[in-house]
């Protein structure tokens, strides 16, 4: 019998997978692990189209693996930008509350920060000035170790890496099926079989797929949320130094829209989130059947329709009117002007949903015969993923050596 060609293969080349690659080459000195990424190039979908922020861990439920992860993850990810060259900084955020009731929630923020051990520091309108001068705010919080980094170079700067350790970073093979074999997978692609031992499935967008091809039940169905982006320009790009959130609406999941200046020096505002009609549709008018039929009929859809249809309602309505984007923005920094806000590339964020209507709030990985899959990774994960990593190449090491 043939022996499999890798002994672990990661589909998915984006961050996350060419992070476990990194680790699993670290972790089994002398095994051969193998990356397949559909696409041509590396880090095309999340990695690359997200405001290129290191969040530091405040917003995630203590003793989550979201809120472990993205505290350790953010260090590490500051130091392996500085190792290898990597474009990033940590610049700290402010965050912002404009009224009584956000008061409120700032504080249970604050105290959320303290339980996952950030450091924080709550600021007064005139101290919070002296970060942003053109903010309005009743309060602010100053988090320090929120940072900056281009995280479609470090994907890279990964791969170089999986590959000088002996591995393999293969892009344009796309995984359509897997069998199990005695000795671990056949998996078909359209460039023809690949064999391993073990898989590990950091699919993304596709991760749900890819766990049902090769014979895992996920347990929830990736429906795409569109983040979309406007950049601020002309005078209105001054009036932002850095980073400048809202308090997160307790009503919805996502952070709202936020102000970022980038290290490439432009500013955005964004992102909302809408539900996409294509998992991979970065354009206004994408459509995919396939991805809106799946979406649609899951069970979970119309539950989380019903619960959230208020905010989901003015999140539409602000994808439809750059003016009421731009007084999303304006609540921050009211000096911002409209006419210098312009439509900028989007974002696919991956989120499962549960039956229930659940958006599954932690990172979520499902074991399955001689694989792992990771079903759910939507943000902090870039921030993550070289401790996503450690977490599943410990996991498959201590598989592997239990067959």
């Amino acid at each position: 019998m043939t022996r499999p060609s890798s002994d672990v293969v990661v589909v998915g080349g984006g961050i996350l997978g060419l992070a476990t690659a990194w680790a699993l080459v670290q972790r089994l000195p002398g095994a051969s692990v193998t990356v397949l990424e559909k696409e041509q190039e590396l880090a095309t979908h999340q990695t690359g189209r997200n405001s290129g922020v290191i969040h530091s861990g405040i917003y995630y439920a203590p003793g989550s693996l979201k809120a472990r992860l993205a505290v350790e993850g953010a260090d590490r990810m500051l130091e392996f930008c500085a190792e290898h060259d990597v474009a990033h900084d940590r610049c700290g955020k402010l965050v912002v509350a404009v009224d009584g009731a956000e008061v409120a929630r700032l504080r249970d923020l604050a105290e959320r920060a303290g339980a996952n051990g950030v450091a924080v520091e709550e600021l007064t309108p005139g101290a919070a000035a002296d970060h942003e001068p053109h903010i309005r705010c009743t309060a602010a919080l100053h988090v320090p170790s929120t940072g900056r980094a281009d995280f479609g170079a470090a994907a890279r700067r990964l791969a170089d890496l999986v590959i000088e350790a002996g591995g393999s970073v293969r892009t344009g093979v796309r995984v359509t099926g897997g069998s199990p074999t005695a000795d671990g997978w056949e998996l078909a692609t359209d460039t023809g079989p690949v064999s391993g031992r073990f898989l590990v499935g950091c699919a993304g967008l596709q991760g749900d797929r890819l766990a049902r091809r090769t014979g895992s039940e996920p347990g929830a169905r990736i429906v795409p949320f569109r983040g979309e982006y406007l950049d601020v320009v002309g005078p209105s790009a001054g009036l932002v130094r850095g980073l400048v959130y809202p308090v997160p609406d307790p009503r919805f999941p996502f952070l709202g829209v936020h102000l970022t200046r980038g290290l490439d020096d432009r500013v955005h505002a964004g992102p909302n989130a809408v539900l996409a009609l294509a998992r991979e549709g970065y354009g206004r008018g994408a459509v995919s059947l396939r991805d809106l039929f799946e979406t649609l009929t899951w069970p979970g859809t119309a539950r989380l329709v019903g619960r959230y249809w208020r905010p989901g309602l003015d999140e539409l309505l602000r994808s439809l009117s750059r003016k009421r984007f731009a007084q999303a923005a304006r609540r921050l920094v009211p000096d911002l002007d409209p006419a210098d806000f312009r439509r900028a590339p989007s974002g696919i964020r991956a989120q499962a949903l549960d039956r229930r209507g659940a958006l599954l709030d932690d990172f979520h990985m499902v074991d399955g015969d001689r694989s792992v899959h990771v079903v759910n990774a939507p943000s902090p994960a870039a921030t993550a993923s070289l401790a996503i990593g450690d977490v599943i190449a410990e996991r498959v090491a201590g598989r592997i050596s239990g067959t």
